[in-house]
């Protein structure tokens, strides 16, 4: 397994981990996720759609298999267990991935204001087009099409309450399940927008911070 690349961060309460995807692990997974969308009898049987909120082409969960044979299941399972250490000086026991899915969005498509279930979630990218769009008038702010922002809190001063992110390919960013995140829409391109999301589990005791 190549090197893990990853940084601690905390743009609000809840602390949010920024870790690079290993290049073959990328490879290996985009590979994988070809042959299903070419494949219409398996992509039906992996279909996860009617269970997620977003409005988007395809979204369909990973098999236990392809987690194991391109690393996707030991990259995360390394990275919670150092966050953990990181911020409580804790070690985990247990870490199950409970689902992992993969989002294939495309133009004016989205994904609305949500929280995942289990204990650590994780958002990532595995392909990104070569533009997200631009403002309609000129502004002086960034355009967010395609984004995915962070919500936590309400706004105070020197306190933001969101975050937002500008895929990039092998980008990946763990979470605490309850933070609530949104995808932005984004125009001017056919190219496919390709996240990565799982959802996981780890020591109850270590969790549950009132136990």
């Amino acid at each position: 397994m190549e090197k893990l690349e990853m940084k601690l961060v905390r743009p609000f309460g809840p602390s949010v981990i920024h870790a690079k995807i290993p290049v073959n692990t990328v490879e290996m997974l985009n590979k994988y996720i070809d042959g299903i969308v070419a494949d219409k009898k398996k992509s039906s049987s992996l279909d996860h759609g009617n269970q997620l909120v977003g409005d988007v082409t395809q979204e369909f969960m990973l098999e236990p298999e392809i987690m194991e044979k391109s690393g996707w299941g030991q990259f995360l399972s390394a990275c919670v267990s150092r966050w953990v250490e990181w911020e409580l000086k804790k070690k985990i026991s247990k870490f199950k991935i409970m689902t992992s899915w993969v989002v294939r969005q495309f133009e004016n498509e989205y994904n609305p204001t949500h929280w995942h279930n289990g204990h650590i979630s994780g958002a990532g990218f595995l392909k990104v087009p070569s533009t997200f769009g631009k403002h309609i008038q000129k502004k002086n702010k960034d355009y967010h099409g395609g984004s995915l922002q962070l919500i936590n809190g309400t706004r105070h001063f020197m306190s933001p309450s969101t975050v937002s992110i500008t895929p990039k390919v092998g980008d990946f960013y763990f979470f605490p399940n309850y933070l609530m995140h949104t995808v932005y829409p984004f125009k001017d391109t056919k190219e496919e927008r390709r996240s990565i999301s799982f959802n996981a589990q780890i020591d109850d005791g270590i969790y549950d911070i009132y136990s």
